[in-house]
């Protein structure tokens, strides 16, 4: 064998567990967003937590992912993304930790934004190496599948997980199982993922715009997870949306001026990345927003104990995985625009027939037809998500660009979920009992009924979409890394 072949199949196998470990590390960070649903009442009677404060362990990660994900996506293309990569999973291993040896709500709040942090590292450095590691094309789309197959199950399977190790070792191992996964992934990546090249000269990293875009989005988001739980008449909420509103303007002034901005406008000037972004805003808002209601319906509705409500959430974890696959041969025979199209029609359907069971007499049995439809046309939207918003970006600016899609999906969740939540729970207002467990149901239903319309709202954001040819078959061979990549992978 010619030593042209061994470099070959050594870079082929270097690549084929670097996107191992990326598509572990995306599980991490899905799993953490509904990981702890389940474990919430036992932290809030361990802790001491008041139930009406007892979602700021869920909200304190989510203000905190989705206000660092532009900066996070940035570093990644300035600092390098191996080295934001490894440092996101260090973070989210302390911070993992730090939140199973919590002794007082403070702590483990303060741990969870910790994790958030952790996160916003983490997704765009993730997403941004399976970018510049495979070449736009099949072989990209692959790469994706199986990265998004592990984070959109994820997102079901944390509900699972959650329950199962609620069940069996009690709450503090919903933060403990990170240790050693985010421990090992990120010592594995040193050995495996190709070293970061020297830092790029003559560019600078934009500072005013940092410091705008990450307070203006942490309040707005910060802003929108609060107004469902104390009010939208809240001095606090309206202050946070307003400041934040204010600095997110500035940040749009700074980024017009700046010769090298954190976010460059020209960006959007295609239509992949405009609709891409749209579209994760709608899908998080949407098919992210479903385990909640899950949650409640079987948790608190029907009184399944945390490893049965887990349990119910393995079906729908499979459809999602199964959808993940489809997505990536459907984006090669039909293109992006209308797997997209596709895949949120399968997603309309689906989750109108779930919301057949959302009712207090309803069984687990009649929500199950829904469940899989809904979740095989998620899985589809995921994969085919992550392509648009990657489509025609150069590799130096993939961590912006994936940095922008993930804002929009976390701030889509925030939206959506302040949306929906207000709606569900109106109508339980001042009830108790059978009455309260009634109204939460009814709510849920007319909540997943909304989903499938903003769904259809997603449908009709993708027609925007240039239509493009079912992508070619690839040559067989390695995928390219990026150059500067590349030329710096021997330098470990």
């Amino acid at each position: 064998m010619s030593s042209a072949s061994t470099r070959a199949t050594g870079t082929g196998a270097r690549l084929g567990w670097s996107l191992a470990l990326l598509a572990t590390a995306q599980l991490i960070f899905s799993l953490d967003i509904n990981i702890v649903f389940v474990a919430l009442p036992e932290i809030g009677a361990d802790l001491g937590f008041p139930g009406q404060t007892q979602q700021l362990v869920v909200s304190s990660y989510v203000v905190f992912a989705g206000g660092f994900l532009l900066l996070g996506g940035r570093m990644a293309d300035m600092l390098g993304r191996r080295r934001v990569f490894v440092a996101a999973l260090a973070t989210y291993a302390v911070s993992s930790l730090a939140g199973g040896l919590a002794w007082s709500p403070e702590v483990i709040v303060a741990a969870r934004a910790l994790q958030g942090i952790g996160g916003a590292l983490l997704l765009p450095s993730t997403l941004s190496l399976v970018n510049t590691l495979f070449e736009e094309g099949p072989k990209r789309n692959r790469a994706l599948a199986i990265w998004g197959g592990a984070g959109a199950s994820g997102l079901t399977v944390g509900a699972l997980l959650g329950g199962v190790l609620t069940e069996l070792f009690g709450w503090p191992a919903v933060f403990l199982v990170n240790v050693p996964l985010a421990g090992g992934v990120a010592l594995a990546a040193l050995a495996v993922i190709p070293a970061d090249g020297a830092r790029t000269r003559g560019r600078r990293f934009d500072l005013p715009g940092a410091i705008t875009a990450t307070v203006g989005a942490t309040l707005v988001v910060f802003g929108l997870v609060q107004g469902t739980e104390v009010g939208w008449s809240d001095l606090l909420v309206v202050g946070s949306l307003a400041v934040g509103a204010v600095f997110l303007a500035l940040f749009a002034l700074t980024e017009a001026r700046s010769k090298d901005p954190l976010m460059p406008f020209r960006l959007f000037k295609g239509r992949n990345l405009t609709v891409g972004a749209s579209v994760t805003f709608i899908y998080m808002g949407t098919f992210g927003a479903l385990p909640y209601f899950l949650t409640v319906l079987l948790n608190t509705v029907h009184g399944f104990s945390a490893l049965q409500t887990g349990l119910g959430f393995l079906v729908p974890s499979l459809a999602i995985m199964t959808g993940t696959q489809l997505g990536e041969r459907l984006t090669n025979r039909m293109g992006t625009r209308g797997t997209l199209l596709l895949g949120f029609g399968i997603g309309v359907v689906g989750t109108a027939l779930l919301a057949v069971g959302f009712d207090a007499e309803a069984t687990y049995a009649m929500a199950l037809p829904g469940l899989i439809v809904s979740g095989v046309g998620q899985g589809i939207v995921w994969t085919a998500m992550w392509i648009a918003a990657a489509t025609g970006v150069a590799p130096e600016e993939q961590g912006v660009a994936n940095g922008v899609a993930t804002t929009t999906l976390n701030i889509g969740n925030a939206i959506g979920m302040a949306l929906l939540i207000g709606v569900s729970s109106a109508g339980a207002a001042g009830l108790e009992g059978q009455a309260e467990l009634t109204a939460l149901a009814d709510g849920g239903f007319v909540a997943v009924l909304l989903a499938a319309a903003g769904m259809f709202a997603g449908l009709l954001i993708t027609l925007a979409l240039p239509r493009n040819a079912p992508t070619a078959p690839s040559v067989e061979g390695p995928a390219a890394p990026d150059p500067s990549e590349q030329a710096h992978a021997t330098t470990g």
